[in-house]
């Protein structure tokens, strides 16, 4: 059978857990704690989520981040500001990111507008990052063309030999995002596809309106 045959035939049937309203505090950051807390007992890259942007050209753009840190305030990840996704979120802030963990049939869509974290948030993190993940925040381009592997090597090197005995700076185009919320949803995996969909919505006056969809 071909891999074009299989894939009609793959199914899931979702039996783990249920989603309900009373499940489901004021505000969405308890139940997201919760969920991720879950999931980093259960999923291998719990803090991987799809971050997509509207794309330079008008096509939406997607690529996977890793989160950092999360509060009521919004959920953080780092990258470089000049990379496609940096000039894509200083054209349009508007973002969505999605998180999706199969081992726990669970996951969180997340709409809101996003920002850069202050230089505070940005270098205390890049000083707790692996030393040659410091370098390569300066080796590389991102998202410019690398004509061959090698030339990035030898910038590695030469920068492990710039900062022998020193420690690494932040580079100027390297920080944090922070996606400001304003609609979260929250899908549990059910029986027969009819899953469970709650969604939250900020007002105007800062509360959180509740409501389930249809799946």
């Amino acid at each position: 059978m071909s891999v074009k045959e299989k894939i009609k035939d793959i199914r899931t049937n979702y039996t783990k857990d249920a989603l309900e309203e009373s499940d489901v505090p004021k505000t969405p950051f308890p139940l997201f704690e919760e969920w991720l807390a879950d999931a980093i007992k259960n999923a291998k890259e719990p803090n991987a989520m799809i971050v997509s942007s509207n794309g330079i050209d008008g096509f939406p753009s997607s690529r996977v981040v890793l989160l950092r840190g999360f509060s009521k305030d919004g959920f953080i990840f780092y990258t470089n500001y000049n990379s496609q996704k940096g000039k894509e979120f200083a054209k349009d802030a508007k973002v969505s990111c999605l998180f999706f963990w199969p081992e726990l049939e669970r996951q969180v869509r997340i709409q809101g507008v996003i920002s850069k974290t202050s230089e505070k948030v940005s270098d205390e993190y890049f000083a707790s990052r692996p030393r040659e993940s410091q370098l390569g925040a300066w080796a590389s381009n991102q998202s410019q063309t690398l004509e061959e592997r090698e030339v990035l090597e030898k910038k590695l090197e030469t920068l492990r030999l710039q900062y022998d005995g020193k420690d690494v700076p932040r580079p100027p185009h390297w920080g944090g995002y922070i996606i400001n919320p304003n609609k979260i949803e929250f899908w549990q995996g059910r029986a027969s596809r009819l899953h469970d969909r709650m969604v939250m919505t900020e007002t105007e006056l800062g509360v959180w309106d509740l409501k389930r969809l249809y799946p």
